[in-house]
């Protein structure tokens, strides 16, 4: 998974740039993905000040509405990438059409079945529950 991390600064930067630019380089690089057969799924995320945060710090959770006061980093986005291992993905995360000050791309990999005990009833259930969804 790329997931895309950016700070406030860089969500100004964003604002001041030609958003059918944008969309025309993402969507360029998104259908390279696509072409590449690597691309499973990728949406972006909307503004935090949309949101809200469920803290768990205390013994009960602590909800807070967006903006969220100072930001170090926002979740902007993600891709989930179908690739061979971890190079790829840094790989096709260079190429993504990103930029200013503190925009960040993470690599992760999702978790999978082989991941977990396959005789646990939880991991049985959510194989169902994949089945049914018609997910991996």
């Amino acid at each position: 998974m790329l997931i895309m991390r950016g700070t406030d600064e860089g969500r100004a930067d964003f604002e001041e740039m030609d958003f059918s630019e944008v969309i025309a380089a993402m969507g360029r690089y998104n259908e390279s993905m696509m072409d590449a057969g690597v691309l499973v799924a990728g949406e972006g995320l909307s503004d935090a000040s949309e949101g809200a945060v469920v803290d768990f710090s205390t013994e009960t959770p602590v909800v807070t509405d967006g903006p969220y006061g100072e930001t170090k980093e926002l979740f902007n986005g993600f891709w989930i990438l179908d690739v061979a291992d971890v190079a790829e993905a840094v790989e096709w995360a260079k190429r993504a059409p990103l930029s200013g000050p503190g925009t960040k791309l993470e690599i992760r990999r999702v978790t999978g079945e082989e991941d977990f005990p396959a005789d646990n009833e939880w991991i049985q259930k959510e194989k169902e529950w994949r089945r049914r969804l018609g997910t991996k």
